[in-house]
């Protein structure tokens, strides 16, 4: 006969989680003896080590004593089933761990990896993460309403941005972001500007937008999707 205590030394387990069992009814509780204390026996240690390995393997409490209680087809089923299971929740950690790893790769996980790249171009060329987030944005959106001129879009910007005057104009646009509206290098930008889109044919600007509405979307609702500054430099290329 033994005690409690070295029961649980002998199945590797608590002796909280001897009593944890005899509240499921998974372990009978034997009787006390003269002094009070419970004295258990060599098929009590058997049937907790039974019990221990059947949780160890990850089978619900609930449903261990259906299976001590069956037979080896019955347990043979069951092991399956929980095998299944367990694959199942295997499958799901690994794509939640996917998931941490894109967040971990920042803009990647919201745009495509074309997008990803020239955000990246724009962060080595220097512009601020003001107006890269802006960009980012404004491609979520149009990844969504019109996926086709997205892809072109982006091909297109990605063969702009190995143009060295093009780069330069991307920084002066948005170092130009917060000037003010009155600003004397607003009108040299401007014919800056419109000399290089003269001598360069867009294939894109002229392309007939699918969903011509984002656009108005992303400059209506992208905070710094505009300013006063950029504002003046599309009336003064209009001119």
């Amino acid at each position: 006969m033994i005690t409690i205590g070295k029961l649980a030394d002998y199945a590797g387990v608590t002796m909280k989680a001897i009593r944890h069992y005899h509240e499921w009814g998974l372990l009978p509780e034997p009787g006390r003896d003269s002094s009070g204390y419970r004295r258990y026996t060599a098929q009590d240690a058997i049937a907790l080590v039974k019990i221990r390995t059947l949780a160890d393997a990850g089978v619900p409490l609930a449903r261990v004593k259906e299976l001590l209680d069956g037979g080896q087809e019955t347990l043979e089923a069951a092991i399956d089933e929980i095998d299944r299971d367990l694959q199942d929740r295997v499958a799901r950690l690994l794509a939640t761990r996917e998931h941490l790893a894109q967040l971990r790769g920042g803009d990647r996980l919201f745009v495509s990896p074309d997008v990803a790249a020239y955000l990246d171009d724009l962060r080595e060329l220097g512009v601020s993460e003001r107006h890269i987030q802006t960009e980012r944005d404004g491609w979520i959106l149009m990844r969504t309403a019109s996926p086709d001129d997205a892809t072109a879009w982006i091909t297109e910007k990605r063969e702009l941005m190995t143009d060295r005057t093009f780069r330069a104009l991307c920084l002066d646009y948005d170092a130009a972001y917060d000037w003010s509206p009155d600003d004397p290098r607003l009108p040299g930008l401007a014919e800056r500007t419109r000399a290089w889109f003269t001598d360069h044919d867009s294939h894109t600007e002229t392309r007939p937008v699918q969903n011509p509405a984002i656009a108005e979307l992303a400059i209506r609702s992208l905070p710094g999707a505009s300013s006063p500054a950029w504002d003046r430099i599309a009336r003064l290329m209009q001119d």
